[in-house]
């Protein structure tokens, strides 16, 4: 069965795992990358021609391919959510990436231009909103709603019943008590513990590890 064609907006490091991703497991065949003409710095990228996002609906018309954002979190995921309404403003429909080592148990199918990883957990009744990053190893625990919008990097433990509003991102290793809401714009430093609601905007980070005077060979392991 022939793939789809894609292209991919950016040309970052996201946008080179994206592609990776697709190439190796997806119905989707990257053709090309766009981004704006004013940060094309090289003419092909992982050996696929770079055409500016100004000119792509005329050399690769939306009736013909489809489109994938790969940005990051920058500006708490609102550079990303500008690229994805353009996009869509030029006609493009945006497509999702859902691995196949994945336990993508929720019956509830995830947004647009999602990027979920490998060794998620996705549980029963879990509701995922669009272009939202899902990292590789976190566990996404029943009745909880991901929104529009949002990054969740690696080994992140939501709990059942929370929610997550738009334009959060939550570090590395953090956890949410059960039927936890984070409010818009939240920033989860590695490691935060959350068992309260978060207040909007709000940057949370847990104790500094320190460093003891003694060196790891004065104690006995």
């Amino acid at each position: 069965m022939a793939k789809e064609k894609i292209i991919i907006f950016g040309t970052g490091d996201i946008a080179q795992i994206a592609n990776y991703y697709f190439d190796i497991d997806s119905k989707y065949e990257v053709v090309a990358f766009t981004i704006d003409s004013a940060y094309i710095k090289q003419n092909e990228f992982e050996g696929k021609q770079v055409i500016a996002f100004e000119n792509i609906a005329t050399t690769h018309p939306p009736a013909e391919y489809k489109m994938f954002i790969a940005l990051s979190y920058a500006k708490m995921n609102t550079v990303r959510e500008a690229k994805y309404h353009e996009a869509k403003a030029k006609g493009y429909e945006l497509v999702s990436y859902i691995s196949s080592r994945c336990s993508y148990l929720s019956q509830f199918p995830c947004g647009d231009n999602c990027f979920i990883f490998e060794d998620n957990t996705i549980q029963p009744f879990v509701k995922i909103g669009s272009n939202v990053t899902l990292w590789s190893g976190n566990h996404i625990g029943h009745h909880s709603e991901i929104k529009d919008h949002n990054f969740v990097s690696s080994h992140v433990v939501i709990s059942g019943h929370c929610v997550i509003e738009s334009y959060c991102f939550l570090g590395v290793n953090s956890t949410l008590a059960h039927n936890v809401i984070i409010a818009q714009k939240t920033l989860l430093g590695a490691g935060a513990v959350i068992s309260k609601n978060t207040e909007e905007g709000g940057i949370y980070v847990p104790p500094r590890t320190v460093k003891l005077e003694k060196k790891s060979d004065e104690i006995t392991l």
